[in-house]
């Protein structure tokens, strides 16, 4: 065994094909395919199954593929530390939801990072399916996927079958986002009934594997005929500053944020159902300083927006 064939083993896993991941390592595709029987055979078992839809990992081979990436990780840190490089790199990446207590976390812990250091991190807002995917696949080691508190069960069998622990971060109730200015800032409570009359935003790559988009979209509150889908946060928030009667659904958000876009929370009628954050990693992941110190400036985040709701 060398660290060739884990890389090699590892791209065939991200990538689901041998001639993509042979591309993508500069080889030819017939070199790729040999060198991972061969590797097979020195292990005794089968690192991957072939299918109708290509290639993917068998049982034992997702486990070993996840101690291989952690290797692979392990050695590029060590050659980074001893490259001769006397200036330290600061790496950090994760997968998020579209939340803006998280991003206000992330910022928090950017600013305590020491300035003199190099800097390679990501943050990457996206839907809790490609989180998990992003973990099995590319190279990030942490993820927070959001799902209904009734659909649970379903992720963490999900997360069971990807060889993932999690671990509960948050649980709450969308509240209402509207511009200061919004017509229906003059409700302490805004009734579901009112809400018809407006324009709902809302995020347009939802993805349950078990429901259809729409499902996702209307599954929580009330469907409304008038919606603008975004893609990123700031949009959503150039929208309900400017556009009369707009209103978005998200989860509890700092003081801070909404006093920079002039917008405000509210409760309403129409939506009742609880939703959980969960923090999602690799089985035996060793949670580095830079994540520990991410994962601090989160939960300061979260009891400041739990004394406020």
């Amino acid at each position: 065994m060398n660290i060739t064939h884990l890389k090699y083993a590892v791209e065939v896993s991200r990538t689901g094909s041998i001639s993509q991941a042979a591309e993508n390592l500069y080889m030819s595709q017939p070199n790729l395919s040999k060198a991972i029987r061969e590797f097979e055979t020195s292990l005794g078992f089968s690192i991957f199954k072939r299918n109708s839809k290509g290639i993917e990992p068998t049982e034992k081979g997702q486990e070993f593929l996840n101690y291989a990436r952690g290797i692979i990780a392990q050695i590029d840190e060590i050659e980074m530390l001893y490259s001769g490089e006397n200036t330290p790199k600061e790496k950090f990446n994760i997968s998020v939801p579209r939340a803006s207590y998280i991003s206000y976390a992330f910022t928090k812990f950017v600013n305590k990072l020491a300035p003199e250091s190099e800097i390679e991190l990501k943050f990457n807002e996206t839907n809790s399916i490609s989180a998990v995917n992003n973990i099995c696949d590319e190279d990030y080691s942490l993820g927070i996927i959001r799902c209904q508190t009734k659909n649970n069960e379903f992720y963490f069998r999900l997360l069971k079958d990807k060889g993932m622990s999690y671990k509960m971060l948050f649980e709450f109730e969308y509240r209402l986002l509207l511009s200061k200015d919004s017509r229906f800032a003059q409700y302490d409570v805004v009734p579901a009934n009112v809400l018809s009359e407006g324009i709902e935003i809302v995020h347009g790559d939802l993805k349950v594997p078990f429901l259809s988009n729409k499902e996702v979209i209307t599954d929580s509150v009330k469907p409304t005929k008038k919606k603008i889908y975004v893609y990123e946060r700031g949009s959503q928030f150039d929208l309900l500053r400017n556009v009369d009667n707009t209103y978005m659904w998200v989860s509890p958000m700092p003081e801070d944020t909404l006093k920079n876009y002039g917008l405000i929370q509210k409760n309403s009628t129409a939506q009742r159902n609880k939703y959980n954050d969960i923090l999602v990693y690799e089985k035996n992941h060793r949670f580095s300083d830079n994540e520990t110190s991410f994962l601090h400036e989160l939960d300061n985040v979260k009891k400041e927006i739990s004394r406020i709701i």
